[in-house]
């Protein structure tokens, strides 16, 4: 009972560290109860169309082919006459949903918002939909909706396809844009002979949204470089075209209609997006019609120096880069309604073709509707936040407010518009750096409330080792009893007046646990103290050279787990120390099989620690894998039911299970080459695949059970895969676990047994559990290790990040974020199961509580957290912030995870389902 404590105890804390790292730095940044800003000037034009073209890279569009020739001739010819044109550059995640929100809104996504849903945004938020007279929008069920739903009133009409149609295997992709091209020609041409419908289209403000998805889905199916994504930019480029025309002939020529031509990221060479690669944040951008530049030629060299203008052959034509941001606010400057609420763009004024005043005008508007977000977000601050431990943001404080905006209301009157204009821009970003510091105002408070936390929970656990496993035990005395009730008193009174602090500072709920959880942690700290000065005590009776050894080893091992999260040729590099560990610790004579096996598996597992590894396979090649892995496990089973044969009795329910493996491989070997041929082939998934990969990924948690509970049978059925990294992981695995009896027996360690008499299911002899050693650091540290091997040795997080739908066409190829994640997700879980169970035999073998082993586990992941936590950071480029941010998450995940897992491997080993009596078969 006491341990079930501890644990439901460790996981709350921890639960706690991980949710704190959201209250620190992923809580929302917008705000409302700002007042709508608009330029007073009449607006250039009357309606706007938006096409955004989901995926689409901008060197596709602007680079020729081989033959020196554009694909998309028309849009060609707006960049070269009648428009303007540059790149907008988007930010992580590089994904539909927050691509178009930075794209409509003009800010980018919540990131409190990202796990909690995907078709619609959680959080209210305006956007140039919302602030438009109408809005009509034409596309995907998954972008549509939450722009109609954060609307107000019912302006905004929303015309989806059904989401069947979003499928990776489909025979042309493009028929989706075709489908949104027909909707929209179809909607025009009703509205020659609806005339209520045409005195709406009459009116200004107006939005048309076209959301193309045909070249992303044929990204995700056939790669950026392929015939199906060229040749849809192709016909994208045609139905623009035609619809400018149909608009035009619409309107009579008006020319009071201004186009958006844009994309909302763009893709990696093997079609997966959603990190910071530059293929996948370079999008194009084309304006052109009313109000907006036509073609501006340059003589001189630009400022831009990537040297994409010589390789697009565009060095003569004006380039304008925007953040995709920016967007928003052109948008509504063209139309003249307000810039959204919560947008962050600054205005690019070279787009505009209009007055001077025009621009300072709308330049202005920028800057206070920017500014109406600094001052919802100071006095929020500052009603929470005692006067006298307030610190204004100096250099935008309520004078110097007042003094930019009258200063900048003057010059627009002087007629000094460029003046004025630069003077705003100066607002915009003390504005925006304004509302960071605000945002950011709690995050050192809360972060050092974290820290104190954490060490004092990583003290108790590492005195409760000592205590409990470690042989420092000792009768409480008179003097102890005087000391808790001194401590409780000053845990009581340390609560009372944090709690009162916050109380006056009307902070939230979550601030409460995270600043009074250190109090009960370092009480229970404090309380063990005894057994410190017990262990100081006994310095002299103490190994100190081996313990000071092993700390500065253990140091050392930590800080290459966390180098091996920045560079993966870390662990290479710890793989190879490893493969020499048998030799220096004498063991390499004792078992030279084994560590020689140790060695070439180490240096092959070493292959694929190439950082993203997976991400650059096709779907033949992982194809190619899995028939080269079912071939590799076909060849294992052989070899061990030959063993079984020779030296062990095998039951009749394991031998048939072991057969109908043997079988079952074989198939799924074949299944991804059949489905590989199939989609190549543009004929769908088949459906016998579907049914078998559904099969085996639903009895892959059940059929471990109905075998034996002995260490080898058991392990055999679990470490099952499709895949090259699985079996060699699980090849090393079992050398790990015979390297460990061999270390036993070399350090004269009793109760040792031989493997192939272990059995799962025989709890472990209570009277024969030893005490931690100094070895048994080792131990678990070599399992922190090969679990952080296991994480990375399958691209993983990079694969959910990128979110490249190729690696579960097996199971589905009908776009499903939902069931694709959980099945990319399970896909990371088989390497962190295999190592798990490893470390479970361990346990059992080595004669050791699985209490024990995990605690000093958890000190060691708890260190790497702490490390991370102090990592990260909110300055420099969104990836660097995004990642440093992820590291953290990724180690405290997989601690509560480990938590968690423990008790499913426990059940995988240990545990065992009976269908049928079973017969022992003796081979002759």
């Amino acid at each position: 009972m006491r341990m079930i404590m501890f644990f439901l105890v460790g996981l709350l804390v921890h639960v706690i560290f991980f949710i704190s790292i959201f209250d620190i730095y992923f809580t929302s940044p917008l705000v409302h109860g700002m007042a709508p800003q608009v330029s007073p000037l009449p607006p250039p034009a009357s309606r706007l169309l938006l096409v955004v073209a989901d995926g689409l890279r901008a060197d596709s569009l602007y680079k020729p082919d081989a033959n020196g020739s554009t694909r998309a001739p028309y849009l060609r010819s707006v960049m070269e006459e009648t428009g303007s044109w540059g790149v907008s550059h988007t930010r992580v995640p590089t994904e539909s949903r927050p691509g178009h929100v930075a794209l409509i809104a003009g800010f980018y996504e919540d990131v409190s918002a990202v796990a909690k849903g995907w078709k619609e945004n959680p959080v209210e938020f305006d956007s140039v939909f919302n602030e438009s007279r109408h809005t009509w929008c034409w596309g995907s069920p998954d972008i549509l909706p939450m722009f109609a739903k954060g609307a107000s009133g019912d302006h905004v009409y929303t015309y989806t396809y059904p989401a069947e149609r979003e499928d990776f295997a489909s025979t042309d992709a493009s028929r989706l844009d075709t489908w949104v091209f027909d909707e929209v020609k179809s909607f025009l041409q009703s509205a020659r002979v609806n005339s209520s419908l045409m005195s709406s289209l009459q009116k200004d403000q107006n939005v048309f949204f076209l959301h193309l998805l045909g070249i992303d889905t044929n990204g995700h199916a056939h790669r950026p470089m392929s015939q199906e994504y060229l040749e849809n930019i192709r016909l994208v480029d045609s139905g623009v075209k035609e619809l400018v025309s149909m608009v035009e002939d619409l309107f009579g020529n008006d020319g009071r209609t201004a186009y958006v031509f844009t994309s909302d990221h763009g893709m990696t060479n093997w079609g997966s997006h959603g990190a910071g690669h530059p293929s996948e944040t370079l999008t194009p951008l084309l304006v052109w019609g009313a109000g907006v530049h036509t073609a501006q030629r340059v003589t001189e060299p630009q400022k831009y120096s990537d040297g994409y203008l010589q390789e697009w052959q565009l060095e003569g034509l004006r380039r304008v880069d925007v953040n995709q941001a920016d967007i928003a606010p052109l948008m509504s400057s063209l139309i003249g309604v307000p810039i959204p609420l919560n947008s962050v763009g600054v205005l690019p004024l070279q787009y505009l073709n209009n007055s001077d005043q025009f621009k300072a005008e709308s330049m202005y508007s920028n800057a206070i509707q920017i500014l109406e977000q600094f001052k919802v977000k100071m006095a929020q601050k500052k009603e929470t936040t005692l006067s006298f431990l307030f610190t204004p943001y100096q250099l935008l404080t309520e004078s110097r407010q007042a003094e930019f905006i009258n200063k900048a209301r003057v010059l627009i009157q002087l007629e000094e518009y460029e003046e004025a204009i630069s003077l705003c821009r100066s607002l915009i970003g003390h504005a925006l750096e304004g509302l960071s510091y605000y945002h950011t105002y709690d995050r050192f408070f809360l972060g050092c409330s974290v820290v104190l936390g954490f060490t004092g929970w990583t003290s108790y656990v590492v005195l409760v080792i000592l205590k409990t496993h470690a042989s420092l035990r000792r009768p409480p005395t008179p003097t102890d009893q005087v000391s808790s009730k001194t401590l409780w008193w000053m845990g009581v009174g340390a609560t009372l007046l944090i709690g009162m602090f916050l109380i006056i500072q009307r902070s939230p709920v979550t601030y409460y646990i995270y600043c009074l959880l250190p109090v009960p942690v370092w009480y229970s700290v404090l309380k063990e103290f005894g057994t410190l000065t017990d262990l100081v005590r006994s310095y002299s009776s103490l190994p100190l050279g081996k313990c000071f050894g092993y700390f500065a080893l253990v140091t050392f091992g930590i800080e290459l787990l966390v180098l091996s999260f920045f560079y993966r040729a870390m662990l290479t590099v710890g793989l190879a120390v490893l493969s020499l560990w048998p030799l220096l610790s004498g063991l390499y004579s004792k078992a030279k099989y084994s560590n020689f096996s140790t060695t070439l598996q180490q240096c092959f597992l070493a292959l694929f620690k190439k950082k993203n590894n997976i991400k650059y396979l096709s779907l033949f090649l992982s194809s190619l894998c899995s028939t080269c892995a079912g071939v590799l496990s076909l060849f294992i089973s052989t070899f061990y039911l030959w063993l079984a044969r020779k030296r062990t009795t095998l039951h009749l329910t394991d031998r048939y299970l072991l057969i109908f493996q043997m079988l079952h491989v074989a198939v799924c070997a074949y299944v991804p080459t059949s489905t590989h041929s199939s989609l190549q082939l543009k004929q769908g998934l088949p459906l016998l695949n579907q049914m078998i990969s559904w099969t085996t990924l639903g009895s892959s948690l059940f059929v471990p059970l109905l075998s034996s509970t002995r260490l080898f049978h058991r392990l055999l059925k679990i470490v099952r895969s499709e895949a090259l990294f699985p079996p060699v992981l699980s090849w090393l695995m079992f050398v790990w676990i015979n390297i460990e009896q061999e270390a036993m027996l070399s350090q004269g360690i009793s109760g040792r047994q031989e493997l192939s008499t272990l059995d799962f299911s025989e709890n472990i002899d209570i009277t024969k559990i030893r005490q931690l050693k100094l070895d048994d650091i080792r131990r678990s540290y070599f399992f922190v290790f090969f679990i952080i091997t296991a994480f990375f040795g399958t691209g993983n997080i990079a694969s959910i990040n990128s979110f490249d739908p190729a690696s579960v066409y097996c199971f589905l190829t009908v776009f499903n974020p939902f069931i694709m994640g959980g099945l990319m997700m399970w896909k990371v879980i088989i390497p962190f199961i295999i190592v798990m169970c490893t470390f479970e035999t361990i346990q059992v073998s080595t004669q050791l509580s699985s209490r024990s082993l995990f605690l000093i586990v958890l000190v060691i992941s708890d260190l790497m957290a702490l490390h991370f936590f102090f990592l990260v950071q909110d300055y420099g480029s969104w990836l660097d912030i995004g990642t440093s941010i992820s590291h953290y998450v990724i180690v405290m995940s997989m601690t509560i995870f480990l938590m968690l897992l423990s008790l499913m491997t426990h059940i995988l080993t240990s545990g065992r389902v009976s269908l049928w009596r079973t017969r022992k078969m003796h081979f002759p």
